[in-house]
């Protein structure tokens, strides 16, 4: 690990400083469960690491008008005792699935949505593109774990944000400030990522001095969610592929829909086909198997991962049986 200057500031205007020093050449530290290893890989580099656990404003959970303001620092242990997340089942269900003490305890929320790519070669020093000498080392070598979506690009990694395609389909923000003193927005978490062309854009939107502070979820009372990743076993095991399903309902018939999936693109993979085509229509096994089936049609595998897109179709399947109670009747 090389060296690096370490800052602890007590509140947000005293991290964005510190974060716009070293000509942004700086990290954030909320959880640091990815950070600390990607510094001892030497798979990035920093000047100065800004350790944010000590801000007050971004320990806590609270009710807003339309929505739940989760702040930068709560874990996953906090997010699933709230009772203000009570009602998204989606979310629950991806932290009781990674089913690792370590990760529930000091994880955070904002920390996966800010992950960088759990790709082999980025993190064994080849960027985020994982090229070398020109050439794309995923599209030429060992491909089985990267993104049959959105791969015609340079980039082929994955995003590894566990908890992003359930926000997504939640229609979650982000809080961004910095890099100047004042500045603040609130980012619709679906333009969040980014899928880079070239290795100095980076996996999100996130400019040197900027800073997600806090969460923001909605409301809605009548919505249904449901999520599901497909785990080659437990504990520190990675999804294959997930998906996350938010759905509004009149009895058995969806009035409305929202589908998204993970691990299978440089983005959280909206399957905006899919969710059309859902409205209107009774959901039951063979209905969630068809969504399913269009939800994946316009996949492009790489040489080695064409396994991927029917591990997709099924999260889907699996995610939207959950969501109206059903998956554990159906022979999926």
């Amino acid at each position: 690990m090389r060296p690096f200057e370490y800052a602890s500031p007590t509140t947000e205007a005293e991290a964005v400083d510190a974060l716009n020093d070293h000509d942004g050449q700086t990290m954030v530290l909320a959880g640091g469960t990815d950070l600390l290893s990607l510094l001892q890989r030497d798979a990035v580099q920093t000047q100065r690491v800004v350790d944010i656990k000590k801000i007050d404003t971004l320990k806590s959970i609270e009710q807003v008008d339309d929505g739940v303001l989760i702040g930068a620092t709560v874990t996953l242990d906090e997010a699933l005792e709230s009772p203000l997340l009570a009602g998204h089942d989606s979310l629950a269900q991806v932290i009781d699935g990674h089913r690792a003490i370590q990760i529930q305890s000091s994880g955070t929320l904002v920390g996966d949505l800010c992950q960088m790519p759990q790709c082999w070669y980025f993190r064994n020093g080849f960027g985020v593109l994982g090229r070398k000498d020109g050439e794309s080392l995923a599209e030429l070598g060992d491909n089985r774990y990267h993104a049959v979506f959105g791969n015609s690009g340079p980039a082929k990694f994955v995003c590894a944000s566990r908890f992003a395609p359930s926000m997504v389909a939640w229609g979650a923000k982000v809080r961004v400030i910095g890099p100047g003193p004042e500045d603040e927005q609130f980012v619709p978490l679906e333009y969040f990522f980014v899928t880079p062309r070239l290795e100095s854009q980076g996996v999100n939107v996130l400019k040197p001095g900027q800073l997600v502070t806090h969460i923001w979820l909605p409301t809605v009372a009548d919505v249904k969610s449901g999520a599901y990743e497909v785990l080659e076993s437990k504990g520190l095991d990675r999804p294959q592929a997930a998906a996350a399903v938010c759905l509004q309902t009149e009895g058995d018939f969806v009035r409305d829909a929202r589908i998204v999936m993970g691990h299978v693109a440089p983005t959280p993979w909206i399957a905006h086909e899919a969710a059309r085509a859902l409205v209107g229509q009774r959901l039951d096994e063979d209905m969630a198997g068809n969504i399913g089936d269009i939800a994946v049609s316009k996949a492009t595998p790489l040489s080695m991962n064409e396994y991927k897109v029917a591990m997709a179709r099924a999260a889907v399947k699996r995610s939207l049986l959950r969501a109206v109670g059903k998956l554990d009747d159906a022979l999926v």
